[in-house]
């Protein structure tokens, strides 16, 4: 079982010619909702590819009976849920331009009762955007845990990073996530991944980079006409867990990852073209040309 913390959010996600400066506006050429929040887009990956996952998240007086709960149920979701009365479930406002960058207004709501909140003690747990007390508390308490700091990184000290770094067995951010740590901690790159028994970093169309110790392997992002790029780390990490809790090597998870995110940047929205294990292991073996690694059993 795979429980995944963090954010459960509906995405008001909209298209701009560019991105405007501060004190300008810029014309929105296209606008939709889809169902988002870090965590449960992961959960949903999860829940495609056939592993067992618990969404750990809070909710919303709103979100009951909704069509996003149902949704959830038809994908096999456990909800382990803060419902919070009288409050919003989180609501994330995304702006992308042409050229595939992006800005994000995010509205808390119910998600503020991370803060306050006791976590149990997860045998394997991924930490996506939520509280980083309650994420620290999460990953001195677990048995296993990866953690990806998100666009949620600015709510962090630079000791609550140094606290979950200490604990975690895996570590996943991307390009713009490694500067700020960086940045906020003030540890090297190398430090950081000096830090963590395995980081995986992920730097859009140049593909990723699996840390282990020294050694370092780079997994080269697949070829495909991009609609929308929000919700294309959320997949990666669902691929790669779900592959990591098969026994599978980190170097073939980062590629089930890489896969899986391939899949969702093709359309607009985070959980609407996310693959089933085998759409996903017939892609890996067209690009990766060896679809029996996904059979394999690694050796953690």
């Amino acid at each position: 079982m795979i429980h995944v913390a963090g954010h459960t959010a509906i995405d008001h996600i909209s298209r701009v010619g560019t991105l405007p400066h501060p004190n300008s506006s810029a014309t929105i050429t296209d606008r939709k909702i889809f169902y988002g929040g870090g965590a449960a887009n992961i959960a949903a990956g999860i829940a495609c590819l056939g592993g067992a996952v618990t969404l750990v998240s809070a909710v919303g007086s709103d979100f009951a009976g909704s069509d996003y709960d149902a949704w959830m149920d038809t994908l096999g979701i456990r909800k382990q849920f803060y419902v919070v009365p009288g409050t919003h479930t989180p609501t994330a406002f995304m702006f992308t331009d042409e050229a595939g960058d992006q800005v994000t207004f995010f509205e808390w709501g119910a998600s503020g009762i991370f803060h306050e909140s006791e976590p149990p003690s997860f045998p394997f747990v991924h930490m996506a955007t939520a509280d980083p007390v309650f994420n620290v508390k999460v990953a001195s308490r677990a048995e296993f845990s990866s953690f990806d700091p998100g666009q949620d990184l600015h709510r962090y000290t630079a000791g609550q990073l140094r606290e979950i770094l200490s604990h975690i067995s895996l570590l996943f951010a991307n390009n713009h996530e490694v500067e700020g740590m960086c940045r906020m901690t003030g540890l090297s790159p190398e430090d950081i991944i000096g830090e963590v028994p395995m980081a995986v970093f992920t730097s859009g169309s140049r593909g990723s980079t699996l840390h282990i110790g020294s050694d370092e392997w780079h997994i080269p992002a697949i070829p495909v006409s991009m609609i929308d790029p929000t919700g294309a780390g959320d997949a990666y990490r669902a691929g790669f867990l779900t592959a990591f809790t098969r026994g599978l090597s980190p170097l073939t998870c980062c590629r089930a990852g890489t896969v899986c995110a391939s899949f969702v940047v093709e359309v607009a929205g985070c959980q609407t073209n996310l693959p089933d294990w085998g759409r996903m292991a017939e892609r890996y073996g067209r690009v990766f040309g060896n679809k029996e690694d996904l059979s394999g059993t690694g050796q953690h």
